[in-house]
């Protein structure tokens, strides 16, 4: 039903032996022929029947890795400020290829790279093709029931779960060069699974956003100069870099909450109320990203922290490194190191239980964080207009009265009118306090609601992957009580499906440490603040008070 039936020929070919396999699978045997003058060309019923083409590979038509995920590469058409050029990734030396030279030329026996691969019999492929072209099944009763059956694939390849790679993880998909700087550790601590602490711990401070132009003056950008602690030494960012960071490091860490960025604004961008928003956004961002474990000691983070702003051909190696880097998708669970031992192994019961349990927080957190920005903010509102307004209203009212006062010209009534006067000066003074008091204490308050429900928005996608691993493992145990997979295929996913558990709780459990540590130092500054703005109304009412003492 595609096309018409008379448009195509069945030819029969005579049984011959199969030819050797091409080198490349898109390539006919024996190459390609230079194609034969028009005068040669025959009828179709005429013309000998074609060279059969050779075996797809096991696993056809996916690819290797599952086909669930293809890496951004990242593009220079939209780094158009004064760090890139037209130049590509072949021109630049040292950038990381497709390969591993410095593997090869030691012989494949460098130190500190580990060939890892889950790739599993092609039984666990989408066909459940038991066994490559040529190959007999194993010997041993039921072999062939058993490779009949196979873990499926999602139908629907948009989501989360294939996307991230964790599927073509958890089926035993990925296979990669692990090299010791990109392992991720997770050991057991008094909560239960967590990232190994970072060895070497460092801040970052975010200081003087300062207008800079380019292009003679024609395009205009805000730089914020950033001093990490490890290093001492000073950088420039824009705004732009940061978010070129924020995409590799969501593409690379699927199990990660990489904190969101303060939101993009199309107008008013220099206007000074929103650059101070936005610095004080961006150092709570990265407090966050230098807290975390992983993200921490990440290649692209310490090459966007510690690249010289002035050395561009160290920053676009730097920057198309990370684009290139390899351990994404898939291959990225491979680099997670999970604890072993008697003692170190999961009950999938208990994860499920406790990450419906975090579920259940994060959408009571997010609802609850929803409503106490909307009060925080129409507070807010309404300290800035309504109570400057109704305070200096009743400032102008007492100054009335003062001035009506001053009509009577005996003596002994002067201090009253002047006390009267300095009353209202006091009230206006304190409609004055309420409009400055919520950049001390609700705006802060609300820039920390605003990160953390960036955190909030990202664990679903996080919880999602770990589900369907869980799925995963509940089929293969299913088709080994049904004798139609063998329990070391279906062990396998067991226990990649572990190493994704053990991340997602030590992921959870970072996410609960850190919202402690800055919902208590947050809820002291705020009633801190709030005790000095009171104590300065007071004084202002006491300065007042005392000057009817003399009347």
């Amino acid at each position: 039903g595609l096309f018409p039936a008379s448009y195509v020929q069945v030819i029969r070919a005579p049984a011959a032996e199969p030819p050797p396999p091409a080198r490349y699978a898109n390539v006919p045997v024996g190459g390609f022929e230079p194609l034969p003058p028009p005068a040669a060309f025959k009828p179709a019923a005429q013309q000998p029947p074609p060279e059969p083409f050779p075996p797809p590979p096991a696993g056809y038509p996916f690819p290797p890795y599952g086909g669930s995920y293809q890496p951004s590469q990242g593009s220079d058409d939209d780094w158009d400020d004064d760090w890139d050029d037209s130049s590509t990734v072949a021109d630049e030396p040292g950038a990381l290829g497709s390969s591993y030279p410095d593997y090869e030329a030691a012989g494949g026996g460098a130190s500190g790279r580990y060939r890892l691969s889950t790739r599993s019999e092609p039984s666990l492929g989408p066909r459940g093709a038991g066994h490559p072209p040529g190959h007999p099944h194993p010997p041993g009763g039921g072999g062939a029931a058993k490779s009949s059956a196979t873990v499926s694939r999602n139908l629907n390849r948009f989501s989360t779960f294939v996307k991230s790679g964790g599927e073509a993880f958890v089926l035993g998909e990925a296979s990669g060069f692990v090299k010791d700087g990109d392992k991720l550790c997770v050991v057991l601590g008094p909560r239960g699974p967590e990232w190994q602490e970072n060895p070497y711990p460092f801040q970052c401070s975010i200081e003087d956003p300062t207008k800079q132009t380019k292009f003679k003056g024609m395009k205009s950008y805000i730089a914020y100069k950033l001093v990490p602690s490890h290093t001492g030494q000073q950088v420039h960012r824009r705004y732009k870099h940061f978010d070129w960071l924020y995409g590799r490091l969501a593409e690379k860490f699927p199990v990660i909450s990489v904190p969101h960025l303060p939101e993009k604004q199309a107008t008013g961008r220099f206007e000074e109320d929103f650059i101070s928003k936005r610095r004080k956004g961006l150092a709570w961002w990265m407090d966050h990203m230098c807290s975390h474990p992983v993200l921490a000691q990440c290649d692209a983070f310490q090459h966007f922290l510690t690249c010289p702003s002035t050395d561009e051909k160290a920053w676009k190696q730097g920057k198309r490194k990370a684009e290139k880097d390899e351990m994404v998708g898939a291959n990225f669970f491979l680099t997670i190191s999970v604890p072993t031992g008697p003692g170190a192994s999961l009950d999938l019961q208990e994860v499920e239980s406790q990450v419906d349990g975090f579920k259940a927080f994060t959408k009571k957190m997010d609802e609850s964080a929803l409503q106490l920005n909307h009060t925080a903010n129409e507070f807010a509102r309404k300290q800035v207009t309504g109570f400057k307004k109704e305070y200096q209203k009743v400032g102008h009212s007492f100054k009335c009265l003062s001035q009506a006062f001053e009509l009577d010209q005996q003596a002994f009534s002067a201090g009253l009118n002047q006390a009267i006067a300095f009353t209202a000066e006091a009230y206006d003074a304190i409609g004055d306090l309420f409009a400055d008091q919520p950049r001390q204490d609700l705006d802060p308050v609300m820039d920390l609601l605003a990160l953390y429900q960036g955190h909030l928005a990202n664990f679903p996608d996080i919880i999602h992957v770990q589900k369907g691993a869980l799925t995963k493992v509940k089929e293969s145990k299913r088709h080994v009580e049904e004798g139609k997979m063998e329990l070391q295929k279906a062990e396998g996913i067991q226990e990649r499906c572990n190493i994704i558990s053990f991340a997602t709780l030590a992921e959870i459990n970072h996410f609960h440490k850190i919202r402690v540590r800055d919902f208590k130092s947050q809820m002291q500054h705020f009633l801190q603040q709030q005790i000095l703005f009171f104590q300065k109304v007071t004084q202002k009412l006491e300065e007042a008070l005392h000057k009817y003492d003399s009347v």
